[in-house]
């Protein structure tokens, strides 16, 4: 079993992660990980923030001489503008300098105060700002690391920001993820790009926030994942939970999900035929994929396609959101962090990664092994007897 545990404050010393369950023998380094950590930061749009943060990364545990050790690996990201904050955010005994008593409506600070008995929405927002997925990208980028081993490769592209949707049906190929992340918006059609930088621009001149949507395929995924037995062993299932758990997250779809819903069965579905060439799927195609890759809970073969909804982001640069004072229980405005316009570009390579820990997790339970030489010989060894017991399944 693959999973991961991330610790740490948006604005604390570090953040860390440990990934558990990885097979001795991946090939990982430092500068793998950052190029990724550096894509999470692009985007028009994106706040200062993202100028000051350099993700200074420490490998501290799992990994030798550029090899994983079968054994946890840890990461820590350091936080460059920590020495503006060790006063305020220090483990030491004390009083903050100033409580934060003004939750933003679609944040978690106030259902936060009122779990945890907090009066300062600081010691809820530090945890829940999506500064936390910095740590999920890097669990994300051993997950790819594994599933390239055997062939998958994931990547995402921008399809709506705010009320400019992109009208083409077209998708980014593997190949076509650096043209994805020239683009300013990460978005795979031009024209767009071009409409969705300009509504940024609209929203950015009145202090507002955009939401958006997100495509994240994953190309070369074997049939098997997952699994029909169990609720929680189905695909699309765990796919859809890890999606939805990424910060402003308000809606996930697989293929072509709600659309689906309004379609008559005999255009919903994908039909079979038989390709012998395409060892992914034992000889077997899907004519179309409506159904995002997956049948039943189980991997069909085919791309695995999801799309992920992104509310507009909590914090204002122009504060007009009404709430209230928790202390005084007045009216007020709520009060601002630094914050972006839209997040939905940098959205991607955080779907990217956890749809990669899902597809690693359950590769790793398909073909198991402790090395990746093993867990690679086991996934020929399966493609091979997939494609024999396919072709003997056929009539002469």
């Amino acid at each position: 079993m693959l999973r991961f545990l991330t610790a740490g404050e948006s604005h604390g010393p570090s953040l860390s992660v440990i990934v558990e369950g990885l097979p001795a023998g991946l090939a990982i380094g430092v500068e793998e990980i950052a190029d990724e950590l550096a894509r999470r930061r692009l985007g028009y749009g994106r706040g200062p923030r993202m100028r000051f943060e350099r993700d200074e990364l420490r490998l501290i545990g799992g990994v030798r001489h550029g090899r994983t050790l079968g054994s946890p690996v840890a990461v820590e990201i350091l936080n460059s503008e920590w020495p503006k904050w060790e006063q305020e955010m220090s483990a030491a005994p004390g009083t903050p300098a100033q409580k934060q008593t003004k939750p933003r409506p679609g944040h978690a600070d106030l259902a936060g105060m009122q779990k945890y008995n907090f009066d300062d929405a600081r010691d809820v927002l530090e945890r829940a700002s999506a500064r936390e997925t910095a740590a999920r990208v890097v669990a994300g980028a051993l997950a790819k690391a594994l599933l390239s081993s055997i062939g998958v490769a994931i990547v995402s592209h921008v399809t709506r920001i705010g009320e400019v949707a992109t009208p083409s049906d077209r998708r980014p190929l593997p190949g076509d993820l650096e043209t994805v992340d020239d683009n300013e918006v990460r978005c795979f059609d031009p024209e767009s790009a071009a409409a969705m930088v300009l509504e940024i621009k609209a929203a950015a001149k009145v202090g507002d926030s955009l939401g958006g949507v997100v495509e994240v395929i994953a190309y070369g995924v074997p049939v098997g994942l997952g699994s029909h037995v169990h609720w929680d062993r189905k695909l699309d299932g765990l796919l859809a939970g890890a999606l939805m758990s990424i910060h402003a997250v308000k809606a996930v779809e697989i293929g072509d999900g709600f659309a689906q819903a309004a379609r008559r069965g005999s255009v919903a579905h994908d039909a079979i035929a038989v390709d012998d060439s395409f060892d992914q799927g034992g000889g077997f195609i899907r004519r179309s994929d409506h159904a995002g890759g997956t049948e039943g809970g189980i991997s069909s073969g085919a791309p695995i396609i999801a799309r992920v909804a992104m509310k507009p982001l909590s914090t204002l640069n122009r504060p007009v959101l009404e709430t209230v004072d928790v202390v005084t229980r007045e009216t007020a405005v709520s009060f601002k962090e630094r914050t972006d316009v839209t997040a939905v570009p940098a959205l991607g390579v955080v779907t990217e990664a956890m749809m990669a820990l899902v597809l690693a997790n359950e590769a790793l339970r398909k073909f198991g092994g402790d090395s990746v030489e093993e867990f690679t010989r086991n996934h020929a060894s399966y493609i091979e007897n997939l494609g024999s017991t396919s072709s003997a399944a056929r009539p002469e």
